[in-house]
């Protein structure tokens, strides 16, 4: 009896358990399918190439299955074709999708927009179109696709100029051979395909202006997560090298990001100018962001921040700071080493280091300012520059604001970089207009430094917070 009673029990439950699944398909109009978002956007898109893949999903809200009748790729948009994915299956169209009540399904969406044979981006639309029980409805594609110069490891022997009118995607190492001479004129965009890099042994002229900045990136033009550009990753492309027997380089309102190793600088010849850098930015480098080796390099108001190991190495040679940020909040780990590192280079025809250092902001989250915390004895001369670290001047450290804040806008954990000062900054009319070079009276925002009583120290001039109403 009571074997009995159990069976009628465990099939009264497997009835039950049964009729709370909706295995019947509903055929109103009115239950239709949710999207996560009503449109996939790319951003830019470098043409004749692939894009990433991307995601959204779509729900079914009813307590009923769906039946999908069809999901398909509208194929509107000229020029480009995009591929979607759907339960494993990747093409262009599928029918009678079934999607279970109250579950979803993930859709995944890829492109390829041919060249367009244009300077200037041209935005491409097209859709996804969904039809389930008679309404269609729809997931809008969009992407801007950017034409490119393709640089494929190509040496520069003679004179080349590289202009603003498209971008220019290196693969490999672009050369710049002893004999030859790189222009590279404003507003000019320079991508780099992971791995790449330049090497410049002739001579290279990057002058941009406040206008038209000369950019140097990688080439991943999405985003890494939401509204996070990929510009906040290191590691994208190896960077630039300036080698021995280069001199006479400038380079003016250059922005470099998102390095393996910066821009190292090698030179057989301290007394000879290897670079000369005006309003520059070298921002986020899985190693150093500057690194010179017996190299006499001048660099006015430039920002050299966010680096793994450190920010600026200085082996000897002759270097020319005014108004210089040198600063780290670097996102993924814990600097290693110092903001500035300077060594002597063990080879008597080398002359010990020289190095005037006037009006910068020196101030890490991590480690310390300098690596030699005493430089009695040498020729490195610190003066009217903000530090983190506790001191006392001396003759190498001369009129320094000690245990100073320089107040950032920079949020490391909103993603934020910026190195400007907010109202309360210790470097405020802190620095010495006689040590304010002509060629740095204006700032990279083009905000003149002769305009204050005394200057800011560091990269950029201090610009009053607005008031908030």
């Amino acid at each position: 009896m009571n074997k009995v009673f159990y069976i009628i029990m465990v099939a009264f439950l497997a009835i039950a358990a049964t009729g709370c699944i909706e295995d019947g398909f509903t055929p109103s109009s009115s239950d239709v399918l949710a999207f996560s978002v009503d449109t996939v956007a790319f951003d830019t898109v470098i043409t004749a190439q692939g894009t990433i893949t991307k995601q959204f999903v779509v729900y079914n809200h009813s307590k009923k299955q769906l039946n999908i009748s069809s999901i398909k790729v509208k194929g509107v948009a000229q020029g480009a074709r995009f591929n979607i994915n759907v339960d494993g299956l990747k093409g262009k169209e599928f029918h009678d999708i079934e999607l279970r009540g109250n579950d979803s399904l993930y859709v995944f969406v890829e492109g390829f927009i041919d060249e367009l044979k244009k300077d200037t981006p041209i935005e491409v639309t097209d859709y996804i179109e969904f039809v389930t029980n008679g309404v269609t409805q729809k997931v809008i594609l969009n992407a801007w696709g950017q034409d490119v110069n393709r640089i494929n490891g190509d040496t520069i022997w003679d004179e080349r100029t590289f202009t603003a009118a498209r971008p220019y995607l290196i693969y490999d190492t672009l050369v710049v051979a002893p004999t030859g001479r790189l222009t590279i004129e404003p507003g000019t965009i320079m991508l780099f395909h992971k791995g790449a890099a330049m090497k410049c042994y002739g001579k290279m002229t990057a002058i941009g202006t406040r206008e038209k900045h000369i950019i140097l990136r990688g080439d991943r033009l999405d985003k890494v997560v939401s509204d996070i550009d990929f510009d906040i990753m290191s590691g994208q492309w190896g960077g630039v090298v300036i080698g021995l027997g280069s001199h006479s380089n400038q380079w003016h309102y250059v922005d470099m990001n998102g390095t393996e190793f910066g821009l190292q600088i090698s030179s057989n010849s301290p007394r000879n100018p290897s670079l000369y850098m005006l309003n520059c930015r070298l921002h986020n480098s899985s190693g150093p962001v500057l690194l010179a080796w017996n190299a006499y390099i001048t660099a006015y108001g430039c920002e050299f921040t966010d680096g793994a190991q450190g920010i600026v190495y200085l082996y000897g040679g002759n270097t020319v700071f005014a108004h210089n940020t040198i600063a780290n909040f670097y996102l993924f780990k814990v600097a290693e080493e110092p903001l500035l590192n300077v060594f002597n280079i063990d080879d008597p025809e080398c002359p010990p280091i020289h190095a005037k250092i006037d009006n910068c902001i020196f101030y890490s989250i991590s480690k310390g300012d300098i690596n030699a915390g005493d430089l009695t004895g040498t020729e490195i001369y610190l003066r009217n520059c903000l530090l983190k670290s506790k001191g006392t001047d001396d003759a190498n450290f001369i009129n320094i604001v000690w245990e100073g804040d320089p107040k950032f806008y920079t949020e490391r954990e909103k993603y934020i970089f910026d190195y400007r000062v907010k109202d309360g900054s210790d470097a405020i009319a802190r620095g010495d207009r006689a040590l304010t070079p002509d060629a740095a009276r204006y700032d990279r925002d083009g905000n003149d430094r002769f305009a204050e009583g005394s200057p800011t120290i560091g990269a950029y001039v201090y610009i009053p917070q607005p008031v908030k109403q």
